[in-house]
């Protein structure tokens, strides 16, 4: 009998993980080996991504504009699925700014939505996708599918 094909995951990231996972060393330096190693696909709408990109420009981050160009050419836009946000989420989100991720996941697809933001979190899931923390989608993925708390048998 053939094998399954293993499905890579559609994720979308919120701005925090995102930044976290780039400029700092830690936990959440793994999602950028997940993404270059191709076992998460993670994706961007043109809301989430000019947020990304404003929050690079932060001063507290001490960016130079050619360090952030690097970083987007080199780190994030190889790897990343531009999609187009048909449909706009409205008012699902208790912090309105929140749901552009939810867009976000709806026009791609998005299995998951990982995020440290209880705003976000609290909702647990998003038509497809599961709104999950950083280290519950790690643990997912390097446990080679331990089921996910909301797993259904």
């Amino acid at each position: 009998m053939g094998q399954k094909k293993k499905i890579t995951p559609k994720v979308v990231l919120d701005t925090n993980v995102l930044v976290s996972a780039l400029l700092f060393k830690g936990s959440l330096s793994k999602m950028v080996d997940l993404w270059k190693a191709g076992r998460i696909k993670p994706v961007f709408s043109r809301a989430t991504f000019q947020e990304f990109k404003k929050v690079l420009t932060y001063p507290k981050f001490a960016l130079s504009p050619n360090e952030i160009l690097i970083l987007l050419e080199e780190e994030v836009l190889p790897y990343f699925e531009v999609v187009k946000v048909i449909e706009e989420v409205i008012g699902i989100c208790r912090d309105p700014e929140d749901d552009k991720f939810l867009s976000c996941a709806l026009a791609s697809g998005a299995d998951f939505v990982v995020t440290g933001d209880d705003d976000l979190l609290i909702l647990k899931e998003f038509k497809a996708a599961k709104i999950i923390k950083p280290a519950d989608l790690i643990h997912y993925l390097e446990s080679n599918r331990v089921p996910l708390p909301f797993d259904r048998p």
